[in-house]
């Protein structure tokens, strides 16, 4: 695995976590900040043929 690979890897992971802990903490801006940066993160890894998820 090359590093910007895993470094996107890396990235989405952090940023799932980060969302699920501002969800449970009722921080709705924050969460959808987060979810904002998932889904750029998402689109850049598809865009690179890197893939992410279930179906890695």
């Amino acid at each position: 695995m090359d590093a910007f690979t895993a470094g996107i890897l890396q990235r989405i992971r952090n940023t799932e976590a980060d969302l699920v802990r501002a969800r449970e903490s009722g921080d709705e801006f924050l969460a959808e900040v987060e979810l904002a940066e998932l889904e750029d993160l998402q689109r850049l890894a598809t865009e690179h043929g890197v893939r992410f998820g279930v179906n890695a």
